[in-house]
């Protein structure tokens, strides 16, 4: 009986053990590079998906300048940049053509710290006013590759106001601005609403007036370098399911004009 007992203990071992290999066989990591205004979202959906799946999910997030630099020289599965630039890197053969799938849409919008009185930016003269008023403002880097730095230097010539504003811009190279704004180093942030709504300490005073406005829409792609690219879609396919559109809007990625 010892030996039958001793035989069934070592058969349930071998058994487990190899149930364990191949769950381990079976689980794969899948290499994200993202732009910065889906950090909060994604990451969320990373999680879980890595708990639905066994799968582990790199992030890498910068601007989408950053991201193309480095899909270029490091190996990934998937990539999310704006449908402009997920369009381009197809061209260029850095994305499979016809992977590239819109999973976001948001705009730019202005935050102050938490109690704060709210600024008016009703109107695109109430927005110069205020900007002229202002102490401080913070705003991604437009040397960074930044979508929305670019656009908000581009708004601040539009408005007359841009040698004004330098004395008292701080200028971020990439992350979450709005930081600044919590911490009271900055009175106002103007950056994607998807990168103001995470920060905590920070209140979204509003979108831009429409006519200064830009929208833009987020899309992930497979890379060109992926080991698997079945992986990669299937990601992205998650991402994309009807179920979590509440999670994008929540996070300021659903923007409708």
């Amino acid at each position: 009986m010892t030996v039958i007992r001793a035989m069934v203990a070592s058969t349930s071992i071998v058994a487990m053990l190899l149930a364990l290999s191949l769950a381990e066989a079976q689980a794969a990591e899948v290499r994200v590079i993202s732009a910065g205004a889906v950090r909060a979202i994604v990451t969320q959906m990373a999680r879980a998906y890595e708990q639905e799946t066994g799968h582990t999910v790199v992030l890498t997030f910068g601007t989408v300048g950053v991201v193309r630099q480095k899909m270029a020289a490091d190996p990934a599965d998937v990539v999310i940049m704006t449908d402009v630039a997920v369009d381009e890197s197809s061209r260029q053969g850095d994305v499979v053509a016809g992977s590239r799938t819109d999973i976001a849409r948001t705009g730019m919008g202005v935050g102050v710290r938490e109690g704060a009185a709210r600024p008016d930016i009703s109107t695109t003269e109430a927005f110069k006013q205020t900007l002229l008023a202002a102490r401080s403002i913070t705003y991604v880097d437009p040397a960074q590759g930044a979508t929305s730095g670019i656009h908000f230097a581009s708004v601040l010539q539009r408005l007359g106001i841009a040698e004004a504003m330098k004395p008292k811009t701080a200028l971020v190279s990439g992350g979450y601005p709005a930081e600044l704004v919590a911490r009271g180093e900055v009175e106002m942030v103007v950056h994607q609403i998807s990168e103001i709504v995470p920060v905590k300490g920070v209140t979204l005073v509003g979108p831009l007036p429409k006519e200064l406005q830009k929208v833009t829409t987020y899309s992930a792609g497979v890379a060109a370098k992926t080991g698997s690219a079945d992986l990669a879609r299937g990601f992205i396919a998650f991402l994309t399911r009807p179920a979590f559109k509440a999670k994008f809007a929540e996070a300021g990625l659903d923007y409708h004009e």
